[in-house]
């Protein structure tokens, strides 16, 4: 006697989900797209980065009474600080030319890049229910952060600007390699934003941790000292890597830019670019990878 053919093997069987999704073009929600889909995705976003940065810097003062003078205060308040304690108390003001713009420069432009990679690392884990809500590129969030804190930071540039001609330094031309120098910074701090973006959405630890390691690199980029001095006084090995420093690099960009009497190093624009398209490959691939992840657990 015959045994029946299972339905399943029959003529007659129902084709398989995963062969019907494939017949009719379906794909799996949320999936990670292909890495040149999700860049078009991401660029066909971008008015929505910029505005969406614009939104958040408009509401984070709101309840102060002061509203968006701090973005201008907080910079000015914090090189006053050291100028107090760097310059004054310990002294390390002692040869550098001109200390007060010395310092405001490295202090606002580090800033910059501290803030960048502070609230990126908060852009996906503060904005849980909109990634589970929503369906758009991940990526849009630690960019739109890097772009809010680039909007604080060219009102800061002018009172920046301000400051160093009130200090005595000459107008030049050199003043417009401020641009490229921020810009390139601004590349390197969107690397970054999606590397810690992508961490602390796993691991939220990280956010405690990062305000600490941000402080040790604060004080190992020049900001409160010449770092080519200084440099002199180290091992070969711990001269490569202050100069290599990549926060140093741009700050010293900036400085000279804006200051006649600290010019830049030729060996310091090459590098910069290096760490800027450097961290921006590796941090947006990093990201991207992950894309599926955002949003689970």
């Amino acid at each position: 006697m015959t045994e029946p053919v299972p339905a399943a093997v029959g003529a007659n069987a129902s084709p398989a989900p995963k062969d019907l999704a494939a017949r009719y073009g379906l794909a799996q929600s949320g999936a990670r797209p292909t890495l040149t889909a999700y860049i078009k995705a991401l660029w066909g976003r971008r008015h929505f980065i910029v505005e969406y940065a614009r939104a958040r810097n408009q509401a984070q003062y709101t309840d102060t009474a002061l509203g968006q003078v701090w973005q201008i205060l907080t910079p000015v308040l914090n090189a006053a600080v050291f100028y107090l304690i760097f310059g004054i108390l310990l002294k390390t003001s002692r040869g550098v030319h001109n200390y007060i713009s010395f310092l405001v420069v490295g202090v606002f432009i580090f800033t910059y890049t501290q803030r960048a990679v502070l609230s990126g690392s908060r852009s996906i884990a503060g904005n849980l229910g909109l990634v589970r809500a929503l369906h758009f590129p991940r990526a849009t969030l630690p960019l739109a952060s890097t772009v809010m804190e680039l909007q604080q930071l060219l009102v800061s540039v002018a009172v920046l600007c301000v400051i160093v001609l009130a200090t005595g330094e000459p107008l030049t031309l050199k003043w417009l390699l401020l641009i490229p120098a921020l810009l390139l910074q601004t590349l390197f701090n969107c690397g970054l934003a999606l590397i810690f973006a992508r961490i602390t959405s796993r691991v939220r630890d990280m956010e405690q941790l990062l305000p600490f390691a941000l402080r040790t690199w604060m004080y190992a980029s020049g900001v409160f000292f010449v770092i080519h001095t200084f440099a002199q006084t180290v091992p070969l090995a711990a001269q490569v890597v202050l100069k290599g420093n990549p926060a140093a690099v741009y700050i010293e960009l900036v400085r000279g830019s804006l200051m006649s009497s600290h010019p830049a190093a030729l060996y310091e624009w090459p590098l910069a670019v290096f760490w800027a398209v450097a961290t921006f490959a590796v941090g947006f691939v990093y990201f991207w990878r992950a894309e599926e992840q955002y949003g689970r657990g």
